[in-house]
């Protein structure tokens, strides 16, 4: 009975320790069956502490009082199962304790598992995420997301930049620069349609598709969740997505992306959350629009059939009129990722240019801190060791000071709140040491 207890509190802790990460993992009954299954007793003993961010082997050593060589074989075991995120840099390895998403749910789907009880974790994470709101309103709570809208370059007229001086594509924002400028390269199983076969409810869209890139490669593809590939068959696979009627959701970051999922509406659990619990914002939009020519719109339908978040509907037009049914687009949830575009036949689909500009975070380090800030969470992200005496008391100290109205009056004060910005994004870097070299 006392080992059935003790094992509760480490899974109790374990997802206290989730849930003051950025991205959150609120209590559920479903998150804790999960995290029995994922997580031995031992292993949930250790990973509550381990921080949320990077940190060397070293390091991690002399704070766990564990032989290096000792805590190495432990760290790599639960990273081949998907339960760390595992970096490599000079020679050195750094690991941290992986969310939820993108954490552990992927690490769990991007690949074919036979030592787990995978349908029942498919299951599972469709409730805590699909079905269970709390989850889908912590994780993207804010303006400031994980994963961002990426534009067809295809749907972009030539001449767009005239209209608005900052509406030029840039590198960080084309599908064919992220691939073509990566250090590295691999290719996953889709864990949402992964998962979405396990529930007998998959489409046909292709599943070898998820698309990984530089500082994450090597890691991904050494524990066995991402195969090497080269730019060419990158491409090739960009093109199969787009043809399929996928739409590109990438890293919400400008520098060196993580990450490029081919996404369709009806297994990516980031479009569900826009779907059904009407979370507009769960994925930050491009810098463009769809707009539709009433005149060539032939009101066929298959810009509402391709949207993959239902942002466009068939409305009827006024008595009299031919074709009798228009498209209309819902502006507040447009991706601006241009799927409608490629769908419509009449011509009567542009993509147009948004008439405010969308901020995208220039790194991990300043998404990070910006996602901290926006849910409350700054204490948490800067002192991620509960364990410690020092740590729990400091973190209450700023969790009072970051809830107080001075606080977010000074957030509200844009030179304020970049310069406080800055600060937190230096102190990530320095508490990642050379890693945030490649990072």
């Amino acid at each position: 009975m006392g080992h059935v207890v003790n094992a509760d509190r480490e899974y109790r802790l374990l997802q206290q320790k989730l849930d003051r990460m950025v991205r959150g993992a609120p209590e559920s009954p479903t998150l804790m069956k999960i995290l029995r299954l994922l997580f031995s007793e031992e292993d949930a003993k250790l990973a509550v502490k381990l921080p949320g961010t990077p940190t060397s082997l070293k390091r991690l050593s002399r704070k766990l009082d564990v032989p290096p060589n000792e805590l190495l074989g432990r760290l790599d075991d639960m990273a081949r199962r998907g339960l760390l995120i595992d970096l490599e840099h000079n020679g050195q390895r750094w690991f941290s304790l992986a969310p939820v998403v993108i954490g552990f749910f992927e690490y769990t789907f991007m690949r074919v598992r036979d030592d787990l009880p995978v349908a029942e974790l498919a299951r599972l994470f469709d409730r805590y995420m699909n079905q269970e709101d709390q989850f889908a309103r912590s994780t993207f709570a804010g303006n400031t997301q994980i994963g961002r809208s990426l534009v067809r370059e295809e749907a972009l007229p030539e001449d767009d930049c005239t209209e608005i001086p900052y509406a030029e594509i840039l590198d960080w924002q084309r599908a064919s620069h992220v691939i073509s400028s990566a250090s590295a390269i691999g290719v996953s199983l889709c864990s949402c349609r992964h998962k979405a076969s396990h529930l007998g409810k998959v489409c046909d869209a292709p599943l070898r598709s998820c698309l990984s890139f530089n500082y994450v490669v090597p890691a991904l593809v050494r524990n066995g969740m991402a195969e090497p590939i080269g730019a060419d068959q990158a491409m090739r696979i960009l093109e199969q997505s787009k043809a399929a009627g996928l739409a590109q959701t990438g890293d919400n970051v400008q520098r060196k992306l993580a990450y490029i999922c081919n996404c369709c509406g009806c297994c990516c659990d980031m479009m569900t959350a826009v779907k059904r619990f009407d979370l507009r914002q769960a994925i930050v939009t491009s810098n463009w629009i769809a707009e539709v020519d009433a005149a060539k719109c032939t009101g066929c339908g298959l810009c509402a059939d391709a949207c993959p978040v239902d942002a466009i509907g068939l409305v009827e037009r006024p008595d009299g009129e031919e074709p009798p049914k228009l498209a209309v687009r819902d502006e507040e949830v447009c991706l601006g990722c241009g799927v409608c575009y490629s769908a419509c036949k009449s011509g009567a689909i542009a993509m147009k240019s948004r008439k405010q500009r969308v901020v995208t975070p220039e790194t991990v380090f300043d998404r990070v801190a910006m996602m901290a800030i926006e849910r409350g969470k700054l204490a948490e992200m800067i002192f991620d060791q509960p364990h410690r005496l020092s740590h729990r008391a400091l973190g209450r100290i700023v969790k009072i000071i970051e809830r107080s109205p001075v606080f977010k009056a000074a957030m509200a004060i844009r030179p304020l709140r970049s310069a406080f910005l800055n600060t937190v994004v230096n102190q990530g870097k320095k508490r990642t040491g050379e890693l945030s070299e490649i990072l």
